[in-house]
């Protein structure tokens, strides 16, 4: 699939914040903070789905 550059852009950005989540909860394993931040990576992963599937429902260009 042929993607625009705002495409990648917004998923660069969402995976960017989705590693740093996991990076924390991986640093604090064992504590609440840790499980907190799981959760929240698992969310975003859902926030940039939907993110994505809209842009390129939106896209010329992608879609």
């Amino acid at each position: 699939m042929k993607t625009c550059h705002q495409f990648d852009t917004v998923r660069a950005e969402y995976e960017r914040e989705i590693s740093f989540m996991l990076a924390h909860s991986k640093r604090h394993e064992g504590r609440p903070a840790a499980k907190s931040s799981a959760k929240q990576a698992a969310s975003t992963k859902q926030r940039m789905a939907r993110a994505l599937n809209s842009h390129v429902g939106r896209c010329p260009e992608c879609g």
